[in-house]
């Protein structure tokens, strides 16, 4: 059975006026995420790394930012669209890590809901998903609550017919 792995990451600024959704949770707070989609920072991490785990380019390719049908899009749909193409090709997920870095607001609240989104999205079991969160203890554009980051690492299994 053949493994790949495949590792994302993404960042949007933060802006007053948006709603913050991370992982499909919209997460109360004063400013949101700037983007062409939802701007769902994990979503599109993850979204990445399964891409680049069959070499399969970026989201940018794939949904650019200049085209009007992705404006305001669930990135949800974006999500379940990568992991079609993947499906496609005879690959599965194995497992998924992600690490979503925000100063504030305080996500550990929302992480397993987060998870369950996944797993839905994904067909898989939860178990097969991790969700993590932390700060940067104050440091650089997420430390000055300018913007959050999100890190994803999948692997992904070959579906074998027999077996």
């Amino acid at each position: 059975m053949m493994i790949r792995i495949g590792f994302g990451y993404d960042v949007h600024p933060l802006v007053e006026g948006r709603k913050l959704i991370i992982g499909g949770v919209e997460i109360p707070f004063t400013k949101g995420l700037l983007g062409h989609s939802d701007a769902d920072v994990l979503y599109h991490a993850i979204a990445d790394a399964f891409l680049g785990s069959l070499a399969l380019g970026d989201i940018g390719q794939l949904f650019p930012d200049n085209d009007e049908r992705y404006r305001g899009i669930d990135s949800g749909l974006l999500l379940q669209e990568v992991y079609r193409r993947v499906r496609e090709r005879g690959y599965c997920l194995n497992n998924l890590d992600a690490v979503i870095v925000a100063q504030k607001p305080k996500l550990l609240p929302f992480i397993q809901k987060m998870r369950e989104n996944l797993a839905v999205l994904l067909n898989t079991a939860i178990e097969n998903i991790s969700v993590k969160a932390t700060t940067t203890e104050g440091l650089g554009f997420a430390g000055r609550e300018e913007g959050i980051a999100a890190y994803a690492v999948i692997t992904v299994k070959e579906v074998l017919e027999n077996g």
